[in-house]
């Protein structure tokens, strides 16, 4: 938790589907994972209070078809074209792109997995991008695939590892959220989130000019702890390989110094760690 190097969270098995843009269409029937039954939660919870509108969800638009995509890509893939009127207005990102690209060398699967993050306003979980919209947002950043080698289970174990980072990332952020569960019963989401590769954080620099390394990316989570937003920091350093969870970042993972509480949430973790 906090500056602690993350301990190991399992992971789901990515599934690879492959569709060629050539076969027509899919065959008829598509067998549908069956809806998560989730309990009730908690009478006290402040964000299912009877009588109250759900907030509408805080997160890019496009995920509310990527459980399309969950439960039965090969249909959903044809319906992916992309419009302007799709430009999303929180991020200002356009929908995802299933196609593949012009001179892209292989297929790539389209399917994608459901997260164990919740999200906010809605019952459901976030969900990851399939390894097609992978390759395609590398590629609107530049990334050129003829200057590296890779291979579809190249970019398999890719998705495996970028899911396997989110996972951790929110596992570690359960952790300081203990840290206020009674203040809510309910549990956090997450509300929204993104990148700021080069943006170090004042704690990675100090790192830095310390000897280490510098985090090879970061991230800033906004977590809805039953109505309060609170910022996390993530910072992502590069680490050994496991093979088997797919674990390859070592991550830093604390709340931002925004407020007082966060400051005090941070002196007694620091605090008992080093009393322990």
């Amino acid at each position: 938790m906090g500056a602690s190097l993350s301990s190991p969270a399992t992971t789901v098995k990515a599934e690879v589907a492959t569709v060629p843009a050539q076969l027509g269409l899919p065959q008829q029937g598509c067998p549908m994972h069956q809806q998560h039954q989730k309990g009730a939660p908690p009478s006290e919870c402040p964000m299912h209070q009877a009588g109250t509108q759900a907030t509408p969800p805080a997160g890019p638009v496009h995920q509310e078809r990527a459980y399309e995509f969950v439960e039965c890509p090969m249909r959903a893939a044809e319906g992916s074209t992309q419009r302007l009127s799709d430009i999303d207005p929180t991020n200002m990102m356009p929908p995802p792109n299933q196609q593949p690209a012009p001179d892209q060398p292989f297929l790539l699967a389209v399917n994608r997995e459901e997260s164990k993050i919740p999200r906010t306003g809605t019952d459901q979980n976030w969900v990851y991008p399939s390894a097609q919209m992978f390759w395609n947002a590398m590629l609107r950043k530049g990334w050129r695939w003829k200057d590296d080698n890779l291979s579809p289970d190249d970019m398999t174990n890719i998705i495996k590892i970028h899911n396997r980072n989110n996972e951790q990332a929110w596992n570690e952020i359960l952790k300081w959220e203990a840290l206020h569960a009674g203040d809510c019963p309910c549990g956090p989401s997450l509300k929204r989130f993104g990148g700021k590769a080069k943006d170090f954080s004042p704690r990675a620099r100090i790192r830095h000019w310390m000897g280490y390394e510098l985090p090879f990316d970061r991230h800033d989570w906004i977590v809805d702890r039953c109505g309060k937003e609170v910022r996390y920091v993530i910072d992502y350093y590069e680490g050994d390989i496991d093979k088997d969870t797919f674990q390859f970042s070592v991550l830093d993972v604390r709340p931002a110094l925004d407020s007082l509480e966060a400051v005090c949430d941070r002196i007694k973790v620091a605090w008992w760690r080093w009393t322990s």
